[in-house]
């Protein structure tokens, strides 16, 4: 594979590893010549119809994120029967491949890390996306130390409710949350309970739990206890073990409910990491939280007693680097939340441009000239320069080409009128939709005609006449109808109301049925049951309503009256 062009556009010059589904390899984006990381989907799934369906509905989904703690999806492609997904490239390890080398982690960098896992999944959450497979494995560590979490789209595709004895199952089993063990759906809760699992590991050294099977660790989570991170690591504060022990609930409604709500308490536990600012979990008796069993308070406070003797240097240490501490890590927190730098967007096409400026968690705003040597549709302009430092949310502007200053008239005929209008804006035209639509048989908003044709030599700014189609419905009867059936009718014809006008009757068996209807346009125009017309065409209804009034509310409270709570008190 290595040397293969993907698309005519990504050359595939490094295999970096495999997964359960995908084969990795980093490629050059020939376009950019920047570093991508191409994931190809493995053999097996390509000839799966539902999966890759699927695939492509999530891997869409997952590119609607933009979060500079997330690994990016960059493109969706197939080159030939090969589905791939092109991603940002990370230079770094894995987080799993960190603790191998170095063991427990520091607390104070399992917590930054941390924060900036759970900073990445309160954007997924909100954008309605569940990871379902967070793992160290998934953690990229780039050589910067910018922490970014992977595999978004293809692990809530790929999230499975069996478990096997694959290599990548027996990986994600060590994180899953109790109701991903048993089968059953997954919320933003769960991939909280596998920050937990992952915290757990980064303090300790090891996952919570181990086993020869699977099935062993799944079981584990589904009813097992894990070993207090203080007895594995004393160097772990009180706070912190807390955080990790409400995370990983195993009844998801007593886990944090939100990924910021978890990241604010880690943040917390940094600055006061005695933990009594988070009082008991809900049903654990306080013993739980002592190494040793017998009277409640007394172990309780033989537990609190040794951690303290224990650390008496180290707590005096913090204490005289307390506010250097707090301060320095609240400022690295907000330089990496909020800052970044303008990325480097000339001679990117627009699109390209915004998705480099969305990823960086900027704003855009583009602007147009004529450019007798930049193709239509290229950045020829930026401000500010590349790699300035900026705050986010804030503008990035750009100049876009519209190509020499008089140029082909594109072919829009048979375009959705969107379409058609950012074919033309790309081309520095303007679009024009004359208010009289036709009929027709294209759907509703298709560019039926246009005024100058395609091909005609325009000059940049010109503006482009359109007709769009009305659309062609043929008029149905809704007389005898009731009128839940005929606003249905209605509105799957995409036909307007006008008017409902009521008609009293005795009859109870013609309550609520059409008894009369009338088309019109908006220029007064009539029209009959069979007649093809364009739609939102008016219709009046008129409806059997009974002839008897309603009976009046009884005087009489007693009689069926409904009186307020204040009223019946007085």
């Amino acid at each position: 594979m290595i040397g293969r062009v993907l698309d005519n556009r990504y050359e595939l010059v490094e295999f970096v590893g495999k997964g359960g589904m995908a084969l990795v390899y980093r490629a050059v984006d020939k376009r950019t010549g920047h570093s991508v990381a191409v994931k190809i989907l493995r053999p097996e799934f390509n000839q799966d119809a539902e999966f890759s369906s699927r695939f492509e509905r999530e891997a869409m989904a997952a590119s609607k994120m933009s979060h500079h703690n997330i690994v990016n999806l960059l493109d969706v492609g197939q080159d030939g029967d090969m589905r791939y997904l092109v991603m940002e490239y990370v230079k770094g390890r894995t987080l799993k491949e960190v603790i191998r080398q170095k063991g427990a982690l520091p607390p104070t960098v399992a917590a930054q890390i941390g924060i900036r896992i759970l900073s990445a999944l309160q954007h997924a959450h909100k954008n309605g996306i569940i990871h379902r497979d967070i793992k160290p494995q998934n953690i990229l560590v780039h050589s910067d130390g910018l922490i970014k979490v992977a595999d978004f789209g293809i692990a809530r595709v790929a999230g499975s409710n069996t478990i096997s004895t694959d290599d990548s199952v027996m990986g994600s089993v060590h994180y899953f949350s109790p109701e991903q063990a048993k089968g059953e759906p997954v919320t933003a809760a769960s991939d909280l309970y596998s920050v937990g699992v992952v915290l757990y590991e980064m303090l300790t050294g090891k996952p919570p739990f181990e086993g020869e099977t699977p099935v062993a660790v799944a079981m584990q989570h589904i009813g097992g206890k894990a070993t207090p991170i203080s007895e594995l690591n004393p160097a772990v504060p009180p706070a912190m073990e807390r955080v990790v022990e409400k995370a990983m609930e195993k009844r998801p409604e007593r886990r944090y409910q939100s990924a910021l709500e978890m990241a604010q308490d880690l943040q917390r536990a940094l600055q006061e990491p005695d933990g009594t600012w988070l009082g008991r979990l809900p049903d654990q008796p306080i013993t739980s939280l002592a190494q040793h069993t017998g009277n409640t308070e007394r172990t309780r406070t033989i537990h609190t007693r040794k951690w303290f003797l224990t650390r008496i240097g180290l707590i005096a240490t913090i204490v005289l680097v307390m506010g250097g501490m707090v301060f320095g890590t609240l400022r690295i927190y907000d330089q990496v939340m909020n800052t970044t730098e303008a990325p480097y967007c000339l001679d990117e096409t627009e699109g390209d441009a915004i998705r480099l400026i969305n990823r960086a968690g900027l704003k855009y705003d583009i602007s147009r000239t004529s450019d007798a040597v930049k193709a239509a549709g290229s950045v020829i302009m930026q401000s500010p320069e590349f790699g300035t430092s900026m705050r986010k949310n804030e503008t990035v502007f750009l100049t876009v080409s519209t190509g020499p200053e008089e140029q082909e008239i594109p072919g829009i005929q048979g375009m959705s009128v969107e379409s058609a209008r950012n074919e033309l804006e790309r081309l520095g035209f303007t679009l024009l939709a004359l208010p009289e639509r036709s009929l027709s048989s294209s759907p509703w908003d298709t560019v039926l005609t246009q005024i100058p044709v395609e091909g005609e030599m325009m000059p940049s700014g010109s503006v482009v006449q359109v007709v769009l189609s009305g659309g062609s419905v043929t008029l149905p009867d809704f007389v005898g109808m009731t009128r839940d059936e005929a606003m249905y009718q209605i509105q799957q014809l995409q036909l307007s109301i006008l008017e409902i006008r009521e008609i009293p009757v005795d009859d109870a068996s013609q309550f609520e049925r059409v008894a009369a209807q009338f088309f019109s346009d908006d220029k007064g125009a009539s029209y009959a049951v069979g007649d093809q017309v364009m739609q939102q065409t008016q219709v009046t209804l008129a409806v059997y309503v009974s002839s008897q009034p309603e009976a009046a509310p009884s005087a009489n409270p007693t009689e069926g009256t409904i009186i307020s709570e204040e009223e019946a008190a007085q």
